[in-house]
């Protein structure tokens, strides 16, 4: 166990890649014409909460070309809806502890390839952090609310 996770929370990162102009990077869920969120994924066993951050933004927005600004203090944990939890889950977990990172995104629009990978997004956008809550799931705004408070100096 990770030092600080909560029990029965899967462990998970969440990226804040944010543009020069510091408007956020969003994807929208393959397969969901409304769930628009920021990467995130779970810690394999053996890696740290740092090292999956960087997997995740390579599969998931298919770039590299990123600068670590912060990790969040602690684990910021969400409940998923017990009928939209995953089967594979299997009732070992209740939701995800997730720890954050902002990171300062360094290349070009052109750089990013949400295809590079298992497609997780279908469409993506940069969008002013002060609409994130807007576009996300209710169980995860939350979250969200959280995260935009502990970067809130990074996208303001």
């Amino acid at each position: 166990m990770m030092a600080g996770h909560p029990e029965f929370y899967r462990p998970n990162v969440g990226l804040m890649l944010i543009a020069a102009d510091r408007r956020v990077f969003v994807g929208l869920r393959t397969g969901k014409s409304d769930a628009w969120q920021m990467p995130q994924g779970g810690v394999d066993r053996g890696e740290t909460p740092v090292e999956a951050a960087c997997r995740e933004l390579k599969e998931e927005v298919g770039t590299t070309k990123a600068l670590l600004l912060r990790e969040s203090a602690k684990w910021i944990v969400y409940d998923v809806p017990e009928g939209q939890r995953p089967a594979h889950w299997k009732s070992r977990w209740h939701g995800q502890a997730q720890k954050w990172f902002a990171l300062a995104f360094t290349g070009t629009d052109t750089d990013i390839a949400i295809d590079a990978h298992d497609r997780e997004f279908e469409a993506w956008r940069w969008v002013p952090a002060r609409d994130l809550p807007a576009l996300i799931v209710p169980f995860k705004r939350p979250v969200y609310e959280a995260v935009l408070k502990e970067f809130a100096d990074l996208v303001d």
